[in-house]
C-alpha cells in the first residue's frame, strides 16, 4: 500500500499533552484499519518553531521518534538533549518524554507507537 503525503489525514491538537502551540498530525496509515499489527500510531508530527508536546508517559507500549527535519529539545525521562535530522528517540515501559521545536524551521518527526505483546 502506498500513501502519498498529500493524502494523509491531518489532525490538529492545540497544546498537546500540555505543550505549546498547535501540533499537526499527518496519519500515514490508520491503525486498526490499514495497519493490523499492535500499533496505535503511525504518523508524521509537524511542529512549527516554538511548538511542543508536553511530557507524558508510555505504559505498556513504546514510542519511536525519528527526526526527519529540523531541531528539537527532547526531555527523555528527565534527561534534556538536543536532536536533529537523522536522530532517533525510543521511549517506553513507563518512561516519559516531551519534545519542543527549538529551530527556525518546521520540525517533522515520524512517530510510531507500538503496544507491548500481551
Amino acid at each position: 500500500m502506498i500513501r502519498k503525503k498529500e493524502d494523509c489525514r491531518i489532525e490538529e491538537r492545540f497544546e498537546m499533552r500540555g505543550g505549546s502551540g498547535t501540533v499537526r498530525i499527518a496519519h500515514m496509515f490508520e491503525t486498526g484499519k490499514e495497519i493490523r499489527s499492535r500499533n496505535r500510531l503511525c504518523a508524521r508530527l509537524i511542529l512549527e518553531p516554538g511548538c511542543s508536546i508536553g511530557s507524558h508517559r508510555h505504559e505498556d507500549e513504546e514510542e519511536l521518534f525519528v527526526i526527519m527535519r529540523g531541531r528539537a529539545e527532547i526531555d527523555d525521562n528527565g534527561k534534556i538533549s538536543q536532536v536533529s535530522s537523522g536522530d532517533a528517540v525510543l521511549t517506553g515501559g513507563g518512561e516519559s518524554h516531551a519534545i519542543r521545536n527549538i529551530g527556525d524551521e518546521t520540525l517533522e518527526v515520524v512517530a510510531v507507537i507500538s503496544k507491548f505483546p500481551e
